[in-house]
């Protein structure tokens, strides 16, 4: 069996209710809105994803197993790589058919992501280009999910 979260665990991570940082709920919000708050990759091994991330975000996982790893980012928002062979029930797409996006706040820090990320030598899918959405780059992490980079159009 795979890993399951603990109520200890969904406790301890959980959004304020309020809402994430910079967005804020009021008492005329829909009650029964969700929102997504986890993203969670399927990963070959995840002690070695867990390596890959640990160095691309500059932090350690806040939880790790042999079949599981999770991060805390700044937005509130938790990262979870689980093992696609302990996840139930059992997945059946691989990485590179969604993107884990960053946004920046400008074009100078795309271009310096990518020259950071190209010096580690993360596999580039896409060279830094202007967009309709904006400046952007997109790489790929060890089991082909897409890291797409990018600073909005207008800043």
């Amino acid at each position: 069996m795979g890993w399951v979260p603990s109520i200890g665990f969904l406790e301890r991570y959980r959004i304020p209710r309020g809402g994430p940082a910079g967005i804020e709920l009021t008492s005329e919000s829909d009650p029964t809105m969700i929102d997504p708050n986890f993203i969670l990759l399927y990963v070959d091994s995840p002690a070695r994803s867990a390596g890959f991330y640990t160095q691309l975000l500059g932090r350690p996982p806040v939880e790790e197993s042999p079949t599981f790893a999770m991060f805390a980012l700044a937005s509130g928002t938790m990262l979870g790589l689980w093992s696609r062979h302990t996840v139930e029930p059992a997945a059946t797409a691989g990485g590179g058919g969604s993107e884990v996006a960053f946004a920046v706040d400008s074009d100078d820090t795309v271009r310096r992501m990518f020259d950071e990320w190209s010096t580690r030598g993360l596999p580039v899918l896409q060279a830094p280009v202007a967009m309709d959405f904006g400046y952007t780059f997109v790489a790929t992490d060890p089991d082909g999910h897409r890291l797409r980079v990018f600073a909005p159009a207008g800043h």
